[in-house]
């Protein structure tokens, strides 16, 4: 594990009430997860495993429980200051990709530079040199009609490090891809973890996944049910891809 926790949760607990009724989607969450770490939550429909995602990403707050960020009280902070740390320290992947239909690749990956202030000119180069690492350099005046769903899923990992973030939150990234496609992005993310030491969190269920992470948490009836490292975990070379 990195030696200096960017993220800790602590007795994370999220409520939701549905009339008369109060459903218990996180019920005590505690957890640290170092620099750097590619970690993958995993768990049934319903564990909590989306809803700790959302936690983490500041999408949502806790009914009860402290999430630190960089050592930051995210309950501590008012909303220009969390939409300030969502637009520098956290990018965000999705299995929709969430692009903008009528933008090219470029304008895509350059819109969070945006709102962080960065002159045109230098948007444009960024977002050229992101494209062209996820290998898109030849795609960049394209939209999103124009591309597969794994040259997609490439832009919007090229806009989720547009700002240099610390973490990274990818959700189900490739949920909505084939076999090969899946593979490649998952790689992907890997090189930029290792690359850029970069803090990658998927919540998934895409048994590949394990192969590139360095620990996973596996979620059950809005409980951590156990934490398995790497080297812990037995993968039949044979069988993961098929599943």
């Amino acid at each position: 594990m990195a030696s200096d926790i960017v993220i800790k949760t602590e007795g994370v607990v999220k409520e939701y009430r549905m009339g008369n009724n109060i459903l218990q989607a996180l019920k005590g969450i505690d957890l640290e997860i170092g620099r750097g770490e590619y970690i993958s939550i995993m768990g049934p429909s319903g564990s909590g495993k989306s809803t700790i995602f959302n936690m983490i990403g500041a999408l949502d707050r806790p009914t009860r429980g402290t999430i630190l960020i960089d050592g930051q009280d995210m309950a501590k902070l008012d909303t220009f200051e969390v939409a300030w740390l969502r637009c520098n320290k956290i990018g965000y992947i999705f299995q929709s990709f969430n692009l903008i239909t009528v933008m090219t690749a470029l304008e895509n990956v350059t819109l969070p530079m945006i709102f962080a202030g960065l002159s045109e000119k230098d948007r444009n180069k960024k977002g050229t040199e992101l494209l062209e690492r996820v290998g898109l350099g030849g795609r960049i005046d394209h939209k999103p009609d124009e591309l597969s769903g794994g040259q997609m899923q490439r832009v919007a990992i090229a806009r989720a490090f547009a700002n240099d973030p610390s973490i990274i939150l990818a959700d189900e990234p490739t949920a909505n891809l084939d076999l090969v496609t899946g593979r490649e992005i998952i790689g992907l993310l890997k090189v930029l973890n290792e690359q850029q030491n970069v803090t990658v969190i998927s919540a998934t269920h895409d048994l590949k996944m394990l192969d590139v992470s360095d620990r996973v948490v596996y979620i059950r009836d809005g409980l951590v049910e156990r934490i398995r490292n790497r080297d812990e975990i037995e993968i039949e070379i044979g069988t993961v891809g098929g599943h």
